[in-house]
């Protein structure tokens, strides 16, 4: 299997989290991802997700959890940290880096602040820390979408605000296909999700975060808006700060360094 990578479930209270696992290090690392784990979890991308991944195999054991199948109306980021909290200590994951992307930087902010015992270090990509006129507009509306099970509009609505014209543009000659596939049985989840997005407020607590961190985010973000990223830096003490000129938020996925910039702050 390729390094090592399978899937995995979580059983937490009437509910459970689906999550994959990969790689052969001593040391734990945690990958959350953003809200489109609301539209289909990481079940099944075992392999896909190790190779996108691939860097951290030889000296991780990396776990990319996905939300709980089952959210309640009203969860919120904070309550999503404590679920993450669970698995972690169902899976005996005493310590671990935790890198979170978008959302799941919302969510790793909340288990830094309130679990600082399990991060070691902590790396917040493409996120935000509270509210701001971009993310109540762009995440409203993609609930609109959402609600009026508007997948095709939602998925190229997101992949446009996303990423760069030049990465945008691979896409669009596919859209015919790829708004045809990936479509959820239910936007409950999603909805859930991207409602905990537009109520996410971290930022007066950022100070009670402890644990190196590193934030990376692009000076273009369509989604989150910009100079968030540095909002969190000045906030957040044991902090370094890098902006992906020209990118936005799909700098995790374009930036060629994206993940080699993880790993050498891992390492350091």
């Amino acid at each position: 299997m390729f390094y090592r990578a399978k899937g995995g479930n979580v059983k937490i209270g009437n509910t459970d989290i689906d999550y994959v696992s990969f790689g052969k290090g001593e040391k734990s690392l945690i990958i959350i991802p953003g809200l489109a784990d609301g539209l289909n979890t990481v079940k099944g991308k075992a392999i896909v997700l190790a190779m996108m991944y691939k860097m951290f195999a030889n000296d991780y054991k990396t776990y990319i959890f996905s939300r709980k199948n089952q959210l309640v109306g009203g969860c919120s980021t904070r309550n999503m940290a404590m679920d993450h909290k669970i698995a972690m200590d169902k899976l005996g994951i005493e310590k671990a880096h935790v890198l979170g992307i978008s959302q799941g930087g919302m969510i790793c902010q909340y288990l830094a602040i309130d679990y600082p015992d399990i991060v070691d270090k902590l790396i917040i990509g493409v996120s935000v820390s509270r509210q701001n006129k971009t993310i109540q507009d762009v995440i409203s509306s993609w609930i609109a979408m959402a609600e009026n099970n508007d997948y095709k509009g939602l998925f190229i609505d997101s992949t446009e605000k996303t990423y760069s014209e030049n990465k945008a543009k691979k896409y669009r000659p596919f859209y015919p296909i790829l708004t045809k596939i990936g479509k959820p049985k239910s936007f409950n989840r999603f909805i859930i999700q991207a409602r905990a997005c537009l109520e996410h407020n971290a930022y007066e607590e950022l100070n009670k975060i402890k644990s190196p961190t590193l934030i990376l985010g692009g000076d273009s973000d369509l989604v989150v808006g910009k100079n968030t990223s540095e909002e969190m830096a000045e906030k957040i003490v044991h902090s370094k700060l890098i902006i992906y000129k020209g990118l936005g938020h799909g700098a995790f996925d374009e930036a060629k360094d994206f993940n080699q910039q993880v790993l050498n702050f891992l390492k350091s």
